[in-house]
């Protein structure tokens, strides 16, 4: 049991948030809210602690995304590596076959099977032409939309009513060789 607080026992200052109030022969015990301030020294260490580890969490993740970055390119570039590799084997297939070789042979060097003759195109400048072998794509490649047969035969029967002049045709060249300019 608690005994009621008498004079003497009232300080001459306030006491732990309670203060002191003497009326008359009593004195009376109120209770004083004082300003706590917001942030406490558990709450100081409690952010502190927080903060060292968001720090840590997040170099470590940083850390993480690197290593899964290069962890994908290490990837990529072995997936390249072994579509070189499977490329290379089919290659070395191909020259395992005595037909490959022979027609790069031809191709690459000019030689020739014995009994064949080899000729060689020369252009004007002398050097020899180097054959097209690749196709062309479609949309470059010229072609003819056919006539029908019976607009070639009455063609031929106008030019066959109406021959052209004689001066219309070019003389016969007595050598052959590259066009004048």
């Amino acid at each position: 049991m608690r005994r009621a607080p008498t004079v003497d026992d009232a300080p001459e200052t306030e006491v732990r948030g309670t203060a002191w109030v003497t009326t008359g022969s009593t004195p009376a015990v109120t209770s004083k809210r004082s300003w706590r301030p917001r942030l406490t020294g558990r709450a100081a260490v409690l952010v502190l602690v927080l903060a060292v580890l968001t720090v840590s969490y997040a170099s470590s993740l940083k850390a993480y995304l690197q290593q899964r970055q290069h962890i994908a390119e290490l990837k990529a570039q072995i997936a390249q590596s072994e579509s070189d590799i499977d490329g290379l084997e089919r290659e070395k297939e191909r020259w395992r076959d005595p037909a490959f070789i022979q027609s790069q042979a031809r191709a690459r060097f000019g030689y020739v099977m014995p009994g064949e003759t080899s000729y060689v195109v020369l252009g004007a400048d002398g050097k020899p032409l180097e054959s097209v072998t690749a196709l062309l794509p479609k949309r470059d490649v010229l072609v003819k939309e056919p006539t029908a047969w019976w607009t070639t035969v009455w063609d031929s029967v106008l030019i066959a009513g109406n021959p052209p002049a004689p001066e219309d045709e070019p003389e016969p060249l007595a050598k052959i060789g590259p066009p004048k300019e």
